[in-house]
């Protein structure tokens, strides 16, 4: 007798019958066939190493939530982890907003029948306009990495060149992915960074200037934490080599710090997690790209633009603007590609400015420089523990060097985790030049206290 096929109520078209009718009505005989198009040698042999079936769904919950619970998350332990993923306070208005059945989707909807979701996003692009000091702000991209990357090719389709001159204290991930979506249109060239201020070395961008360069980028606060006080001249010298600045920027730190706009950036990016989205393994994100509202920089926007113009009965209504431009609407043709699954989280962005406002951003930023900059004072009085290199003001992050401890990062963040808490992020690999260093970051849930914590606990592993 052959054995009868299990079926299983938590693994969906698991009923014999509906595969079979869904195979026959696509016209083939199994699934097998169904992927012949995967060759044979990227096929699994064998069998996976999973435990035998479950055959309640009860018994299957059990078995991942035990797995699950032997995560460590930062709402048990105390974290000093950042580098481009933070910790910020999430209002419960927001997650009470985003869940509602009309937002919760991740696609951008359609004019006539998301007309709320529509003028959401369209608040969203104003507030952050607003915060950015640009006239122009996008529906978001997939993260803030993609927006960097689409900003530098934004600039080399205005310009007409085709190489970017990178920041050599940036992000190391988010390099990766711009070197990546750069590669097809654009050359990349690295500028350096003096070590001891953490700010950029403009003779070497001056030399690196050339008729081919589209656009110089740097981050703001760079990767490092420090905060770039060269800016004006920095725009001043890529204008004047007929180039443009892009400047990716922490949209938490626009309460205390000047944006872009003000020290000549002619686009800004940044990815908008720190304002009401949770961390959840490196997400959520979602990239913002701001610019003036001349056309040659609004037509090279790949990604949606959400407008509000008079409709009848003098009511208002909110659509897409200059879509023939999009994506979306050119396909194979387009210029460059985004997609709208972040489009939620620009609803989540958006609930947050609201709540926040202008002076809730700016206690915001007074909050963490306050508390970073006393992090890294006492964090330096621990013997063998250096924080002032580089030597410039740090908003949210800076470095810690352990080197003079003899210890390697990897070895003190495995006490301190023991401890209950998360270190730095080791820079080790990323800037060996650094030395034994981790990147340690305060947000507004840090309190004096907790600082107090990582110092009592951190001076007693070093003893």
């Amino acid at each position: 007798m052959a054995e009868k096929k299990r079926v299983y109520p938590y693994i969906p078209n698991s009923e014999p019958r509906i595969r079979e009718a869904m195979l026959r009505e696509i016209g083939v005989e199994s699934v097998d066939e169904l992927l012949r198009d995967i060759p044979d040698e990227l096929r699994m042999k064998g069998k996976m190493n999973l435990p035998e079936p479950f055959s309640a769904e009860a018994d299957l919950k059990r078995h991942v939530e035990g797995i699950l619970s032997r995560n460590i998350t930062s709402g048990e332990y105390l974290g000093f982890l950042g580098a481009g993923c933070y910790d910020h306070h999430v209002p419960a208005v927001v997650d009470e907003i985003i869940g509602r059945s009309e937002f919760l989707t991740a696609y951008a909807g359609e004019p006539y029948e998301d007309h709320g979701r529509f003028q959401a996003l369209f608040e969203y692009q104003s507030m952050m306009a607003e915060l950015l000091d640009f006239d122009v702000c996008n529906v978001p991209t997939y993260d803030g990495a993609q927006a960097a990357g689409t900003s530098l090719r934004m600039a080399s389709r205005i310009t007409g060149r085709k190489k970017a001159l990178l920041a050599g204290n940036m992000n190391p991930d988010r390099l990766r992915v711009i070197q990546t979506y750069l590669d097809p249109v654009m050359s990349v060239e690295i500028i350096g960074w003096d070590r001891d201020s953490g700010l950029l070395d403009l003779e070497d961008l001056g030399s690196r200037l050339a008729p081919d360069v589209a656009a110089v980028y740097f981050e703001n606060p760079s990767y490092l934490g420090a905060i770039e006080d060269q800016g004006k001249k920095t725009a001043q010298m890529a204008h004047e080599a007929g180039a443009l600045m892009v400047v990716f920027v922490d949209p938490s730190s626009l309460g205390v710090i000047q944006p872009p706009s003000r020290y000549g950036a002619d686009i800004a990016c940044g990815d908008i997690q720190p304002l009401g989205i949770h961390m959840n393994y490196g997400g959520g994100v979602g990239g913002f790209i701001c610019t003036k509202s001349d056309r040659e920089y609004v037509e090279e926007y790949p990604s949606r633009l959400f407008g509000i113009a008079p409709t009848s009965g003098k009511e208002w209504g909110f659509g897409d603007v200059a879509w023939e431009r999009t994506s979306f609407a050119n396909r194979e043709t387009a210029k460059e590609f985004v997609g709208t699954h972040a489009a939620l989280w620009g609803i989540a962005a958006a609930v947050y400015l609201a709540s926040m406002g202008p002076k809730g951003m700016a206690d915001l930023g007074k909050v963490i420089m306050q508390r970073s900059l006393y992090a890294r004072k006492v964090i330096g009085e621990i013997p063998g523990v250096s924080t002032s290199t580089p030597s410039a003001v740090c908003f949210k992050e800076f470095v810690v060097d352990l080197t003079k401890t003899g210890r390697k990062v990897r070895e003190i963040n495995g006490k301190l985790l023991s401890r209950g808490i998360f270190g730095g992020k080791d820079l080790s690999e990323d800037f060996p030049e650094l030395g034994q260093s981790a990147l340690f970051c305060i947000t507004e849930k840090i309190t004096m206290r907790d600082i107090d914590r990582l110092v009592e606990v951190l001076g007693d592993i070093l003893r």
